[in-house]
């Protein structure tokens, strides 16, 4: 069971100050929560991908990048991978050199978005989300698994014998997750390919979460890769915590009701109520937490939003020891006990090189002709 935070990378007033970060400050706190995460003993480190005010992480390689040069053990993700919008030749690229870069400690999770107006910023038409996310996705697995590729699509130009550099690392692509709020076909599209799903499960009730994971997890089982509780399964979620549970509630309500994922909506009640949401005592984050398996099976990645809606760089960190301090070491010797032994672990780098027999070096055994364009011995 892996466990980590991941940041939308909002900047947002403080409404407790009316104090705005700077982007500047943003993109730096975002660095120090970071590694922080790795320093109190968290598994994973993810950032979405977003293109429009209030949200800051438009270039999250550069991002994953730079934490993959200040940390040694941590998953280096992505919580949202725009797979519609973004060149599948550029992902390829991107993702295998970060690979190298952070020595395998990366994976990635592709989604549509929730923005129509980033596609046409973009060249794209957000009415071709579904058949973009489809055929883009099937270009990005030729690209990593084949060394040559020849294409022909709907959305982008022809390919003839092209290579994508650098190759992944040790013969092994990044691990991708397919996240999804609503999309039942996004979870048919990761059953087929044997990949993982991610339900982001901090907007809706666990009822409509669990036909997502539901669907996932028979399909998965159709399409031949195990049976359906070893289909590779995350959750997103979001805390709050205090040592004193109302304390916990009262610093966190005014940030809540303004926060620009779900603010001005339900009350904080509400949405603790009705979702994974938790405000409250540490002990009440691990009491809750424990309830997911109940309604989605064991699971191998829970990842939790802890630093968005103003909320300072002092209290977010406070929040990631408390995370990796009391609640986490917990919930993994709790989780550990009840899980079957057939259900796999979260996917890692080494462990997925094991599983393909080794490290093989993919180094392409021929160059291009800088004249022709053909492919030529070394």
């Amino acid at each position: 069971m892996q466990f980590g935070i991941f940041t939308v990378g909002d900047v947002t007033t403080d409404p407790t100050t009316g104090r705005t970060p700077t982007e500047h400050e943003r993109i730096k706190a975002i660095l120090t929560i970071a590694k922080h995460a790795e320093d109190v003993g968290l598994d994973v480190f993810a950032t979405g991908e977003h293109h429009n005010p209030p949200f800051i992480p438009s270039s999250p390689t550069t991002l994953l990048g730079y934490v993959a040069a200040q940390t040694e053990r941590i998953i280096l993700s992505t919580s949202t991978t725009l797979i519609t919008t973004n060149d599948p030749v550029k992902i390829a690229e991107d993702y295998a050199f970060l690979q190298h870069v952070a020595q395998g400690r990366v994976d990635l999770m592709l989604g549509r978005g929730n923005h129509g107006p980033v596609y046409p910023w973009f060249g794209q038409d957000p009415r071709q989300g579904l058949p973009l996310t489809i055929e883009n996705y099937q270009l990005l697995r030729k690209l990593w698994d084949e060394e040559q590729v020849d294409w022909e699509g709907r959305f982008r130009s022809p390919l003839q014998g092209f290579t994508a550099t650098p190759r992944p690392l040790d013969g092994v692509a990044p691990f991708v997750w397919h996240g999804s709020i609503r999309t039942p076909q996004v979870a048919e599209l990761a059953a087929f390919y044997g990949d993982g799903f991610f339900a982001n499960h901090i907007f809706w009730p666990k009822e409509h979460f669990q036909q997502l994971i539901g669907l996932y997890r028979q399909r998965f089982e159709h399409h031949g890769h195990g049976s359906a509780d070893q289909a590779i399964v995350g959750l997103g979620g979001q805390v709050f915590m205090r040592k004193n549970s109302q304390d916990a509630v009262n610093e966190f309500r005014p940030y809540f009701d303004n926060a620009p994922v779900y603010g001005h909506g339900p009350s904080l009640e509400e949405f603790t109520e009705a979702t994974p949401l938790t405000v409250g005592s540490p002990q009440e984050v691990i009491d809750k937490t424990l309830t997911f398996t109940e309604s989605f099976g064991h699971y191998q990645r829970q990842l939790f939003l802890m630093d968005h809606a103003g909320l300072p760089l002092k209290t977010v960190l406070e929040q990631l020891d408390l995370l990796g301090g009391e609640v986490v070491p917990v919930l993994r010797k709790e989780l550990a006990m009840n899980r079957p032994a057939h259900v796999p672990d979260g996917p890692t780098h080494a462990a997925r090189v094991e599983a393909n027999g080794g490290p093989v070096d993919l180094t392409p055994k021929f160059a291009v002709d800088p004249m022709s364009g053909s492919a030529i011995p070394r």
